[in-house]
């Protein structure tokens, strides 16, 4: 039996001055398994994402990847972690005095890969997202599309073993919107799992994936993707 890659057993966060963003959730992703998980605004996703990427701890339960407590990462181990994590985020986080081609080669520049293969790496990704042109461009230069687009081709370069993605087509037409999609969904094909949080309730019924459903930082409801398209 294949270890799930991500484990969250019965996790509550709570922050300074009372507020309960998570009330015991559980759930595990499989490897290779894409799903989403959507609620209101303040239902808990972004602290789920917090929480993979060690930008917050849990107050009670506990966070397993790939079978290590989370809680055992500290100091010098918490960048190794997100080496294996990759994240779009939704301002995208990107370096603006550095080209989109070298924002993208980041990751790879910093586990210590041969720059001919960061190009190499770099080029395919550019071209599968259609930025193969802006490779060159300054973020600054692009538009807020291109600038969501250079954020998720850095985040899916490296190959790591789980994507995480904070409203990934909150800026893109639903033309983009569904090529996004279906780049992410090949990803599990390669062994990376990918979990999206998401407000957009039509695109993830379209997507037939499984979605985690929260409400007020409670897990109301986990959906199969056979029961998604049985509505």
């Amino acid at each position: 039996m294949r270890m799930p890659t991500l484990r969250f057993d019965n996790v509550s966060k709570q922050y300074p001055g009372g507020r309960v963003a998570l009330d015991g959730v559980s759930f595990a992703i499989d490897a290779g398994e894409m799903l989403f998980v959507t609620g209101h605004s303040g239902a808990g996703k972004s602290t789920i994402l917090k929480l993979i990427q060690l930008a917050e701890r849990p107050s009670r339960g506990a966070v397993l990847f790939a079978d290590r407590n989370l809680a055992t990462v500290r100091g010098g181990r918490i960048a190794g972690h997100r080496r294996d994590v990759g994240v779009v985020y939704q301002n995208h986080q990107l370096l603006t005095d550095r080209s989109v081609a070298d924002n993208v080669g980041l990751p790879l520049l910093l586990r210590g890969m041969k720059r001919a293969e960061i190009g190499k790496r770099v080029r395919s990704v550019l071209s599968k997202l259609g930025l193969e042109a802006r490779a060159n461009a300054l973020p600054t230069q692009l538009s807020a599309g291109e600038q969501q687009r250079v954020g998720i081709a850095r985040a899916v370069v490296a190959e790591p073993k789980l994507l995480i993605a904070d409203e990934p087509t909150g800026n893109l037409d639903p033309t983009l919107s569904a090529e996004i999609m279906a780049l992410f969904a090949s990803l599990p094909e390669r062994g990376t799992s990918v979990l999206i949080a998401s407000h957009d309730l039509g695109l993830v019924k379209r997507m037939r994936k499984r979605v985690l459903v929260l409400d007020h930082g409670q897990l109301l409801d986990d959906i199969s993707p056979e029961d998604l398209a049985d509505e």
